[in-house]
């Protein structure tokens, strides 16, 4: 599950394998050389899609004309392997479908480049190094969606019992390694002239919990976490509007993917009165924000998909 309830309280939301890296962030003076993508098709990075959001998200821009480049730690059906919501939850591993493998095998069927790359969110060298990946392979990023989430265990518990080096590692996840990706692609757009980014944020960022984890809430870590990465898209478009580069804030909405559910406590949110929103309706989304002439009024904003989606009969 994404936690990322409908934005409660605030109105209007619609409108508001790997290559050696460099040990510094690249610049638009040192960036290699991009190219133009064979066929003249536009290219797109979507991170962590070997299942849910992530691999709907890559898929809808294959089907859009995108050659697709996405990452995740699994490579193989059977592989997959998620840590339980809570501390006290005793399974180690919690078993999950999904792989690089079938995406590959899903994008490729829709007649466009697909490029999988094992990256793990917690590693910043293995974030930098799928960056230069794809760069490599593909030549250009024009569209990077920064989907991937980091779970880790203990990340959702109530406030007293949070492990801090838990914050601290999902803080590393969801904000400072995004940074580090964001600073291996920017430049690159810099230099061709423009790009679009989408940051998959939460509804938890900004909204309070309406009970404790566990009981229709969400853990403090989590959302401190996303609130942190919440700041970036604005970040970039003060310093690289006029540059080209746009990056959009885009709120999925409550969506529970096999790994959410698998990790449980997905029926107690929905008990508070979170409707659901389609696995896919994100997708949609994004091949919008990413293709439409009109996406620029929601620059600066916080995108809610269910609305979104519903307004434009997407």
């Amino acid at each position: 599950m994404r936690e990322n309830p409908p934005p409660s309280g605030r109105t209007g939301a619609l409108d508001h394998v790997p290559a050696p890296s460099a040990s510094a962030a690249v610049t638009p003076e040192t960036a290699a050389p991009e190219t133009a993508p064979p066929e003249g098709r536009p290219t797109a990075l979507v991170t962590g899609a070997s299942r849910g959001i992530g691999r709907e998200t890559a898929l809808a821009l294959a089907r859009a004309g995108y050659d697709v480049a996405f990452t995740a730690r699994t490579v193989e059906e059977g592989q997959g392997a998620i840590p339980p919501r809570y501390s006290g939850d005793a399974r180690a591993g919690i078993p999950v479908p999904g792989s690089l493998r079938t995406t590959r095998e899903r994008i490729e069927a829709l007649g466009v480049r697909a490029l999988p790359v094992p990256m793990d969110l917690l590693d910043r060298e293995s974030v930098r190094e799928a960056a230069a990946t794809v760069r490599r392979e593909f030549g250009r990023v024009d569209v990077l969606v920064n989907n991937a989430v980091a779970h880790i265990a203990g990340n959702h518990d109530r406030f007293l019992d949070l492990d801090l080096d838990v914050a601290a590692r999902t803080m590393s996840g969801n904000y400072l390694n995004q940074i580090a990706l964001l600073q291996e692609v920017i430049p690159g757009m810099v230099a061709r002239g423009g790009g679009t980014i989408v940051n998959m944020c939460s509804g938890s960022a900004t909204a309070d919990p309406p009970a404790p984890p566990g009981e229709g809430g969400w853990g403090v870590a989590y959302a401190a976490s996303k609130a942190a990465f919440g700041r970036l898209a604005g970040a970039i478009n003060a310093e690289y509007l006029d540059r080209g580069v746009r990056a959009f804030n885009l709120d999925p909405g409550f969506v529970v993917t096999d790994a959410g559910a698998a990790r449980g406590g997905t029926g107690s949110i929905a008990e508070r009165g979170f409707d659901p929103t389609p696995e896919d309706a994100p997708g949609r989304a994004v091949v919008w924000l990413v293709t439409s002439p009109d996406a620029d009024r929601f620059l600066g904003k916080v995108i809610w998909t269910p609305k979104l989606v519903a307004s434009l009969g997407i």
